[in-house]
C-alpha cells in the first residue's frame, strides 16, 4: 500500500496535470481535512516532493484563509530552468541534492534513464575518490557542464 506522502504527491501532480492554469492553488488545510491528516502533512509533501530541483515552484499566501500556489517550471523555458539549476547547483554541491537535481530531471522527461544513470555515475563520491577535499566543487563543475549540454539540446 502506497504511503499517504505517496498518496498526497500523486493527487497534487494529477490536479496540476487536469488544471488549464500552469499553477495550482490549495489550500492546505482543506487539504489536510480531505485526506484526514495533519496539516504538517501537507508541508512535507510540499517541501520534500515540490522542490525547485524537480521543476516545482511553491509560493504561499497568507491572509483569508492563505493558500498555497504551486508552479511548474516550464521546461521549454530551457534560460529560466538553467538558472534555477545553477542557482540550485551553486559552486558545491553535495551528492544527494544532485540526485534531486537528476532525478527531477528524469521525472520531467528532460534527461533519459539512461542518461540519469551515466550522470549518476560520473558524479558519485567513489568516482570523485581522487578528489576528496574538492569532490562537491568538482561535482558541481561537471553537473553544471551536463546541464548545459542538456539544455541546449532540449
Amino acid at each position: 500500500m502506497a504511503r499517504l506522502s505517496d498518496v498526497i504527491e500523486d493527487f497534487i501532480k494529477q490536479a496540476m496535470d487536469n488544471s488549464q492554469e500552469s499553477e495550482l492553488q490549495i489550500v492546505r488545510n482543506e487539504l489536510a481535512n480531505y485526506f484526514s491528516c495533519a496539516p504538517s502533512q501537507i508541508n512535507y509533501v510540499l517541501t520534500t516532493r515540490f522542490t525547485v530541483d524537480k521543476g516545482y515552484y511553491i509560493e504561499s499566501r497568507r491572509g483569508g484563509g492563505g493558500c498555497i500556489i504551486i508552479k511548474k517550471v516550464e521546461m521549454n523555458d530551457n534560460k529560466s530552468l538553467a538558472e534555477i539549476i545553477n542557482d540550485k547547483i551553486g559552486e558545491s554541491i553535495t551528492y544527494n541534492s544532485s540526485i534531486q537535481i537528476i532525478n527531477g530531471l528524469l521525472e520531467s522527461k528532460i534527461i533519459t534513464k539512461r542518461e540519469a544513470y551515466i550522470l549518476k555515475a560520473v558524479i558519485n563520491d567513489r568516482t570523485l575518490i581522487s578528489f576528496q577535499e574538492n569532490k562537491n566543487i568538482l561535482r558541481a563543475n561537471i553537473l553544471k557542464a551536463a546541464m548545459l549540454v542538456v539544455l541546449s539540446d532540449i
